[in-house]
C-alpha cells in the first residue's frame, strides 16, 4: 500500500516543499496548526518513527535543526517545536511548528491558507535554509 507521503516523495501529488536531499523531504502541511508547521519525512517508508535505524534517525534529527533553522529565520518565532506522534498516517514523520505561545501547539486545531499564501511561505522557508 502506497502511503500520502510516498505519493509526495514520488511527485503523484503536489506538496510545497521546503527542503529535500537524497534522504529527507520537507513540506507544509495543509492543515496546519499555525502558519509554517513543517512536516520532515524520510525517504524510506517505515511506519514508527523509533523503527527508524540510529544513522537515518540521527540523520533526521540534523536535518530538522536545519529546517528548523529557516523556519526560525522567516518567522522570528521564540521557538520552533517539535513532535512525533505518526497517528494519521502510516509514515514516519516529524511535527516542525514555530512557536511564540504555548497555545501554538495545539493539534486540536488547524487553519486554512490560501494557496498563494502557502507558496509564500515555502519560498520564505525555502530560501532561509542554510544547505
Amino acid at each position: 500500500m502506497t502511503d500520502i507521503f510516498l505519493k509526495i516523495i514520488n511527485r503523484e501529488i503536489p506538496a510545497y516543499i521546503v527542503y529535500e536531499d537524497s534522504d529527507f523531504l520537507a513540506f507544509l502541511d495543509i492543515n496546519p496548526v499555525v502558519p509554517g508547521h513543517t512536516l520532515l519525512i524520510p525517504k524510506v517508508c517505515i511506519d514508527y518513527f523509533y523503527d527508524l535505524d540510529n544513522q537515518t534517525l540521527s540523520n533526521m534529527i540534523i536535518c530538522s535543526k536545519k529546517i528548523s533553522e529557516g523556519i526560525q529565520k522567516t518567522f522570528h518565532c521564540k521557538k520552533v517545536g517539535t513532535a512525533v506522534i505518526g497517528l494519521d498516517v502510516k509514515h514516519a514523520h516529524m511535527h516542525l511548528i514555530p512557536l511564540n505561545a504555548v497555545e501554538d501547539f495545539n493539534f486540536s486545531k488547524h487553519i486554512q491558507l490560501p494557496q498563494h499564501e502557502m507558496m509564500k511561505i515555502c519560498n520564505n522557508i525555502k530560501n532561509n535554509i542554510n544547505t
